[in-house]
């Protein structure tokens, strides 16, 4: 065997390789790692791998997997660095990449730890799995699992956007929406593991994952002429990336393939950032978040355990930074990065793109520095008509306990029900079903159309141009008007004199949606004649909703 087991808390070098071991026999510590011979590694991870297929299994001899025969892979890893032009120009950091993890099977770094943690079980003769998510790893360890035809039961937080929660409905996984926090899920899930005799996904204590992520780490070194970069940046949940990432440059400078450890920057949502609080105040272990107040579900971890101490005791020994960014600086970083350098991508990488924003304004990140991005995933719907009545099944932990039965067979009072990036939303007022569109740009429509559609079951009436929507609003009477006020010829303001003008229509709430920064006068003119006024760019589905349901 080219590798062999360590207990981390105990010492212990030989904890049997062989077996799916939860904890160290000896003193019961949960952090088992595994460990190879560097000195005879070195030569072959700097001689050999580069030619081999550009995959994460080009590091075959860096995974714990035991029998070639076992491996699940789908071409996952071997991701390009990419540099940032533009941005790197705007901001004055020439030496600005991008490690594009977008480019994995189901567009996700999660594919790199369902490759070989789906591997492993597969190894071990696992036929059914427990996971709990908030999204991605319930996307990838589908793929996967339909793949080694492992069954796969995913408990993510209903707070997951729907079209994820399709995505994975559709690798033919079980989808048990929990209304809890995602910490919640997770016990949920694991409490349903056990009365079910079924194996359990423990994520970041798991051997598998941690030692998934360190090939990110070998193809930075390897990109950059093997040397690490200044800076690693990711957005972080329960810190499953960074804390492979760390392993893995320290068994690259074991190697001696580089001389120094990278600095480890740590993004996380304002509304829940139990590492950045702890850090602030100087903590080793995280403050808890009870609550999640953000809108990027994949993200909101309220309690990141033993993860936070390994990458605080990295940051005081190597040095690093623990950043929050609010949800309006991801979102705004989605549209730099895409309009600045052609990146779309999800909210939970875009926040590591505000992060580095960020640092660098605050003067963290040093012009010379070369600091590498972590673009973590890129998200893409799946088509609602593709599945079924009845694809997932519900649990509402808000009121009482449910035990692992309940689980058992959907219900209609557990059908689905579009949820989104809303956490809290779960039904807009009856009295709205006629909802009139009044927008120029057609992506735009297409988008105030979609949030719609995915919250329910409204009559949607749509017009290109003012003077369209004047006459359209005059024929429906919709409940609801949505206007967009930067229009040629007839503008928005005048589709709003008309409305409130008109007797007959004058009743009807409108919400307008812009793009341009009103002047102060421009605000005035609203006034009392519009109930919410949403700002292009920075309006998510949450916030028109909860515009639409204040009115009734």
């Amino acid at each position: 065997m080219s590798w062999y087991v360590v207990c981390t808390n105990c010492g212990r070098d030989d904890v049997p390789a062989d077996q799916l071991l939860a904890a160290c026999p000896n003193c019961g510590g949960e952090w088992l790692d595994p460990r190879y011979d560097y000195d005879r590694l070195g030569r072959v991870m700097r001689e050999e791998t580069a030619a081999r297929p550009c995959t994460m299994w080009r590091f075959r001899e860096w995974l714990p997997v035991h029998d070639d025969d076992h491996i699940v892979t789908m071409g996952e890893g071997g991701t390009p660095l990419l540099r940032l032009k533009n941005l790197s120009l705007m901001l004055g950091v020439p030496n600005l990449y991008l490690k594009d993890e977008r480019q994995g099977p189901t567009a996700s770094f999660k594919d790199r730890q369902a490759s070989l943690a789906i591997s492993v079980l597969r190894e071990h003769g696992v036929r059914e799995v427990v996971v709990a998510s908030t999204g991605n790893v319930a996307i990838s360890y589908s793929a996967y699992a339909a793949q080694a035809g492992i069954k796969l039961w995913t408990f993510l937080t209903s707070s997951v956007p729907a079209d994820k929660m399709r995505e994975v409905a559709l690798y033919g996984s079980e989808v048990v929406k929990v209304t809890a926090t995602y910490d919640r899920t997770k016990q949920v899930a694991a409490r349903f593991a056990e009365q079910r005799g079924l194996f359990l996904d423990r994520g970041i204590k798991g051997m598998a994952a941690r030692e998934s992520m360190k090939t990110i780490a070998y193809e930075i070194a390897q990109q950059l002429g093997w040397r690490s970069p200044d800076w690693y940046i990711q957005a972080v949940s329960g810190g499953l990336g960074p804390v492979g990432v760390l392993k893995g440059f320290w068994e690259l400078r074991e190697m001696g393939l580089v001389e120094t450890m990278p600095k480890i920057a740590c993004i996380q949502a304002a509304g829940c950032a139990p590492m950045v609080k702890a850090w602030e105040q100087g903590l080793s272990k995280p403050v808890v978040v009870d609550s999640p107040q953000t809108l990027i579900t994949t993200v909101a971890t309220g309690d990141p355990g033993i993860a936070y101490e390994i990458l605080y005791q990295a940051a005081v020994e190597h040095g690093g930074a623990f950043v929050a960014v609010t949800d309006e600086e991801a979102f705004r970083a989605m549209h730099v990065m895409a309009k600045m350098d052609g990146f779309s991508m999800e909210p939970a990488a875009a926040m590591a793109c505000a992060g580095a924003i960020k640092m660098i304004r605050q003067g963290l990140i040093r012009p010379d520095e070369t600091v590498v991005i972590c673009c973590s995933g890129h998200t893409f719907p799946v088509e609602k008509h593709l599945l079924e009545e009845n694809w997932s099944h519900h649990l509402d932990l808000s009121a009482e306990e449910v035990v692992a039965e309940e689980v058992e067979e959907p219900t209609p009072a557990m059908a689905a029900r579009e949820e989104g990036l809303l956490t809290s939303f779960e039904e807009l007022g009856g009295d709205v079903r006629r909802i009139a569109i009044v927008e120029d740009d057609e992506p735009a429509r297409v988008l105030l159309r979609r949030i719609l559609q995915a919250y329910g079951d409204f009559e949607i009436f749509e017009a290109a141009d003012g003077r369209q929507g004047i006459q359209m609003i005059r024929e429906v009477e919709p409940d609801v008007v949505l206007l967009d006020l930067m229009m040629p010829e007839v503008d928005g303001y005048q589709v709003l004199e008309a409305i409130k003008s008109d007797p007959k229509l004058q009743h009807i709430p409108v919400i307008v949606i812009t793009a341009a920064r009103l002047s102060a006068q421009e605000r005035k003119r609203l006034d009392g004649h519009v109930r919410s006024l949403l700002q292009k760019g920075q309006f998510v589905d949450r916030e028109l909703l909860e515009s639409i349901q204040a009115m009734f």
